[in-house]
């Protein structure tokens, strides 16, 4: 079953049971879906890839409005990008923890031969592509620096 499908599936459900938390990420879900499928040559189509990319986007998105709502101490609002974050986290692959993103960073390190703080754009190309949808850009930066600078 594809994305959009489980989406609307989840929303006639959301709907039904007056989820109001669920339907606001559920409703961002799928106008993401239809914004993708419609802009110029996706032909009425997204990739899997493409759904991953377009979750991890939305996520983001709620978390820079959360850090921003938090430092104007407007807890109402940061509350509900809280909320919409955990709905569209449920769609997203299993995340990596810290000590599982350190592993396979050391192997892409020794698979590079990256020995300084210099080869991190090697480093950080090969492992966007091989964590793609398990760990945040910012957290793989983080540990690749940790890592390049021991």
């Amino acid at each position: 079953m594809s994305l959009e499908q489980t989406i609307n599936d989840k929303l006639k459900t959301a709907m039904l049971a007056k989820d109001e938390k669920g339907l606001r990420g559920l409703r961002a879900i799928k106008a993401a879906i239809i914004i993708a499928k419609t802009a110029e040559g996706a032909g009425g189509k997204i990739s899997e890839a493409d759904e991953i990319k377009l979750l991890q986007k939305l996520v983001k998105q709620r978390k820079d409005s959360l850090e921003i709502y938090q430092q104007q101490n407007r807890p109402e609002l940061a509350q509900k990008e809280q909320e919409e974050i955990e709905v569209i986290e449920a769609f997203l692959p299993k995340q990596l923890g810290e000590d599982e993103l350190k592993e396979v960073l050391k192997k892409i390190i020794a698979e590079t031969g990256a020995s300084s703080p210099a080869d991190m754009g090697k480093v950080m190309g090969a492992a966007t592509k091989q964590l793609s949808g398990q760990a945040d850009g910012k957290a793989i930066s983080a540990m690749v620096k940790i890592l390049l600078s021991n």
